[in-house]
């Protein structure tokens, strides 16, 4: 039986307060890791001009997009205060400083 998870990369190659990003066949996944180590895992692209969320400020559980500074939660994909919209966010597992991503993620249109 396949594994729900696939293993993208260490924990450690991801920068504090930083990104990474993963190329699937459809689309940029920006892996961002919080001070506190958390993992979490948006579509690489802001809801509001598509601008690269990955070479974004990241503060608390959001990311500043480096394009018009809208603020992203890095939980929910949703831009917070007055700025609509969403970006796709998907689920991450971290086991023994590995990050891994649902399987699913990598063939999502």
């Amino acid at each position: 039986m396949e594994s729900p998870w696939i293993e993208v990369c260490p924990i450690d190659s991801i920068p504090l307060r930083g990104c990474r990003v993963v190329r699937t066949r459809h689309m940029q996944i920006a892996l961002f890791r919080t001070a506190s180590d958390e993992v979490f895992a948006l579509e690489n692209r802001c809801p509001h001009k598509n601008g690269p969320l990955s070479e974004g400020i990241v503060h608390d559980r959001k990311v500043t997009c480096p394009l018009h500074n809208w603020v992203i939660s890095l939980e929910s994909g949703e831009a917070t205060g007055a700025d609509k919209g969403c970006t796709r966010s998907f689920p991450v597992r971290l086991d023994k400083g590995h990050v891994y991503l649902e399987a699913s993620v990598a063939t999502a249109p």
